[in-house]
This record gives C-alpha cells, sequence and structure tokens, in this order.
C-alpha cells in the first residue's frame, strides 16, 4: 500500500463512518419527535408533570442528534491551510453541547418538578396514556441501546452521550408509570417527587458526560493497548531493536497522527533504513489506523565492544533505581568522552527529577571524567 492508497482509505474510511453518523442521529430525530408529540398530547389532557417533561426531554433529545448532524459535517470538512490536521475535534464540540443540553434539561426538569411539589395537580391518568407511555418505555429502550452501540462502534462520543440519555430517558418513562400505579390503587400522586429524582440524575449524567468531552478536548494520555500493539508492530520489523517515544496526537475521533523513535545498528545503510520507515508507516496505518508523521532513528554501537560493554553497565545502574521503566538513545563518544541517553521515569516517582539526577550521579561516579547529557523522557501511555 503506497502512501496516496494509505490516504485515500483514510478518507473512505471517514466517509463511511459521516454517512453511519448521520443515518442514526436522523432515525433518531424521527423517533424522538414522534414521541415527543404523543407524550405532550397525553401529559396535557392527564394534567402530569412528568409526562409533560418527558415530552419536553424528547425534544431536547432531537436537538441534540440535529447537532451530532451539524457536528459530524462539520467535522468531515478536509484540512486546510488554517487547519492542517482537519476538522475532526469539533465532534468533541457537539458532544460537548450535548452535555450542556442534557445538564440543562435536568435542572429545568428539577425546577418544574419543586414547583409541582409545592403546587400539586391531581393527575388523570387514562388507559389510553398509560399504553402510549408503555410504549414509549420500550422504544426509547430500543432506540438507546441502538444509538449508543452505533456510537461505540463508530466511535462517535455525540451517538454515545445520545444513546446514554436516551437509555436515562426509557427509565424517566417508566417511572412516570410507575407513579400512574402508586396513584391508582393508592390514590397517593409521588410523581413530582419522582420526577425530582429523575431531574437529579439527569443533572449527574450531564455533568459526567461533560466531563469526560473535556477531558478529550484537553487531551488524554495515550491509550495504553494501542501503543502497546503499535509498539509491537513497529518491533516486528526484524532491522528495529527496539521502539520508543510513541506519541499519539488525536484530532477526532478514529483521526490519530503519531511519531516514535525506532533503534536500528549503526551498520544500516541510508537506502535500505528509508525503506523500512516507509514500511513501518504502512504497516501500523494498515494494522491500527494511526499515521506515523514522523519516525526518529537511535543507531546501536554494534561494532565497538568498549561501547557495547559501556551500554550494559549504564542499563544495568538505571534499572537498579526504582521508576526507572526505560532507557534509550544510548550514544557514547570515546574520543571527546561524552555519553548521552534517555531516561524513562515513572509518574508514580515521588520525585521524578531526583530519580534522574540520582541515575545521573551514580553513571557519572561509574564513568568518571566523562560529560554526560542525561534527558528524562515521558511515557505517554504509562498506566
Amino acid at each position: 500500500m503506497t502512501e496516496h492508497e494509505l490516504t485515500r482509505s483514510a478518507e473512505e474510511q471517514a466517509s463511511s463512518r459521516e454517512r453511519t453518523i448521520i443515518k442514526t442521529s436522523i432515525i433518531a430525530i424521527v423517533a424522538n419527535v414522534f414521541l415527543a408529540a404523543f407524550k405532550a398530547v397525553v401529559g396535557l389532557l392527564s394534567h402530569s408533570i412528568a409526562i409533560v417533561l418527558d415530552a419536553v426531554n424528547n425534544i431536547s433529545d432531537a436537538g441534540s442528534s440535529l447537532i451530532t448532524i451539524i457536528g459530524t459535517k462539520l467535522a468531515g470538512k478536509a484540512p486546510d491551510k488554517k487547519h492542517p490536521f482537519g476538522y475532526g475535534r469539533v465532534e468533541y464540540l457537539s458532544a460537548m453541547i450535548i452535555s450542556v443540553i442534557v445538564l440543562y434539561a435536568g435542572v429545568t426538569s428539577l425546577t418544574e418538578s419543586v414547583k409541582q411539589i409545592i403546587h400539586p395537580e391531581t393527575p388523570d391518568y387514562s388507559s389510553a396514556a398509560l399504553i402510549i407511555v408503555g410504549v414509549a418505555v420500550a422504544v426509547k429502550i430500543v432506540l438507546g441501546r441502538y444509538v449508543k452501540a452505533v456510537g461505540e462502534r463508530v466511535n462517535s462520543d455525540s451517538l454515545v452521550n445520545s444513546g446514554a440519555d436516551a437509555m436515562l430517558d426509557s427509565v424517566i418513562s417508566a417511572s412516570t408509570l410507575v407513579a400512574a400505579a402508586v396513584y391508582i390503587f393508592f390514590g397517593v400522586s409521588l410523581e413530582a417527587y419522582l420526577a425530582a429524582v429523575i431531574s437529579l440524575v439527569i443533572v449527574k449524567s450531564g455533568i459526567d458526560m461533560l466531563r469526560d468531552t473535556i477531558s478529550s478536548i484537553l487531551g488524554e494520555r495515550n491509550d495504553s493497548e494501542l501503543a502497546a500493539n503499535i509498539k509491537d508492530t513497529v518491533r516486528s520489523f526484524p532491522e528495529v531493536k527496539g521502539a520508543y517515544d510513541l506519541v499519539l496526537n488525536n484530532y477526532g475521533p478514529d483521526s490519530w497522527n503519531g511519531s516514535v523513535h525506532i533503534e536500528v545498528e549503526d551498520t544500516l545503510s541510508a537506502d535500505k533504513l528509508d525503506k523500512l520507515i516507509r514500511s513501518i508507516q504502512v504497516e501500523v496505518y494498515r494494522q491500527h489506523n494511526v499515521i506515523l508523521t514522523a519516525i526518529g532513528v537511535y543507531s546501536v554501537n554494534t561494532v565497538d565492544p568498549e561501547v557495547i560493554e559501556a551500554r550494559e553497565k549504564v542499563m544495568k545502574i538505571a534499572f537498579s533505581h526504582e521508576y526507572v521503566r526505560e532507557l534509550h538513545g544510548f550514544y557514547l563518544e570515546k574520543d571527546v568522552k561524552a555519553m548521552r541517553f534517555d531516561l524513562v521515569i515513572s509518574f508514580d516517582a515521588p520525585s521524578r527529577r531526583k530519580v534522574h539526577d540520582d541515575v545521573a550521579e551514580d553513571v557519572r561516579e561509574a564513568f568518571p571524567g566523562y560529560t554526560l547529557n542525561v534527558t528524562m523522557d515521558t511515557d505517554f501511555a504509562e498506566e
């Protein structure tokens, strides 16, 4: 597969994903509009605040799906001079807007529920009303599971949030049936209190969605499983002796660019190295849908036994210290007595700087007269 074919494949996958998201969102809009209309009529005729609020919630769900469509279309815009990595992160913004809508709906519902508790109205349930609400429960369960499943399959936070919200709506609708049953059999109206409890659940759900979306926008650590799999793929090439410093940059769901350093023998010629790097890029994209925009190179000395021995000695010193996860990029210049290497230190260390300094000091004692350049590195996929 050539670089042109890689780009073409990525565009085709993005187009297919966009069509799937839009189709699912349209189905959700149609279903929610119908449900809202039925519930509004039932709620007004039966004087049920819970059913009326449920209808309003369906309208907000339809709006959320519309926002998902708009966000998906904007995210699918081709890269340009101002945004060379594309507009994929717009999907995170649309997911954040949906989270805010859910949060607003919860706060509004809570306000209306409290008003109803203070100034209660006697509900008047009919068999037809209860049947309609029962059907709405079943529809919302099916719709929520479908939308969420599609969202997880195509990695769309907006659809996942919409699906989760729909599942909450099914609980709301089911609770109105419970309230109706209590009123019919015992003459006690609990729906305002029940609506208040449900509103608090919706508020919490909105806050959780908003927190997760903001976390994605800020940028989270590399997915540890994905990072490990990519490194395994890179190391599967016989010429590669090690893979380090993997950094993955997310520019929207399913849109990853990255860079990595590889260790190769110092005898590898430039033309073979170029072929190796291109092969690695193609294979990583084929297996993991990640574009490696840069592959740095560390050369491993395979000729000078003194350098090889020094490297093994330094590694032994480094790994004798707790919290040292990796050592790579080792390079020794005997003529000027200079040594450099990268040291990966865990975030669990009380002081990463102290671990770095302690290792450097021990190496300096073992190699007196050498100039050291020890870089404190980071494992971006550390759990």
